[in-house]
């Protein structure tokens, strides 16, 4: 599974559009119980189903691999659960190895912590760039809250299409709807992870999450 940093690394280690690189790489999946859509690396149509961006020489986007990858053979996951003391719910992370034959690593002689790994493997910044996505992930749609089709599609847009959501925020009537100071808009319009992040504040307003953007 990719993540929204996922793929703006990717498609701009690529040279693409957002549009052309999802078309291109990945597959979408609509959870059942959240009706959320998740997106999935494309895998090649060969008999291994090998990855399209692994050649003999190694991985051809290797600095801006995804985080599964950076991760593996670290498994992670996050547990949403009450804090009795604080009164509300706290999103608790945790770790765990995946051990498979294949991977060689295990008969290394360096040992290794998820603290030394996590360092070493660059991640820091796609948990900190993600986090906004996963709070989206642990909301379930309340009955009267229905995720229909137009959600469903506003939510690709805002979360993994940054090309198109730009367009949607500068060309559309977004900016006559909500009202973005004038600072926080000149990051938009320079730097792609404060429009990722308006995505995400975008995605949380329209499935009624939380108040993230002020109408004007």
């Amino acid at each position: 599974m990719l993540t929204p940093y996922d793929i703006v690394r990717m498609k701009k280690r690529m040279g693409m559009s957002s549009g052309d690189f999802l078309d291109k790489y990945t597959y979408t999946e609509i959870d059942e119980k959240t009706l959320h859509p998740f997106i999935f690396l494309k895998m090649n149509g060969d008999a291994d189903r090998n990855c399209p961006f692994v050649t003999r020489e190694g991985c051809n986007i290797y600095a801006d691999r995804p985080a599964n990858c950076r991760y593996y053979p670290v498994g992670q996951a996050s547990l949403k659960k009450m804090d009795d003391k604080a009164d509300e719910a706290i999103t608790e992370e945790f770790y765990f190895f995946v051990k498979e034959e294949h991977c060689l690593g295990f008969k290394e002689d360096k040992e290794w912590t998820v603290r030394s790994w996590r360092d070493d493997q660059g991640v820091d910044i796609y948990d900190d760039l993600n986090r906004g996505w996963k709070e989206i992930l642990f909301k379930r749609n309340h009955p009267r809250h229905v995720l229909d089709d137009k959600k469903q599609k506003a939510f690709y847009m805002a979360c993994y299409d940054m090309d198109r959501f730009r367009r949607f925020v500068f060309e559309s009537k977004f900016l006559e709807a909500f009202d973005i100071d004038d600072q926080r808009l000149e990051k938009i319009g320079n730097d792609e992870l404060e429009l990722m992040k308006l995505g995400f504040d975008y995605t949380k307003y329209i499935l009624m999450i939380e108040e993230t953007l002020k109408k004007k």
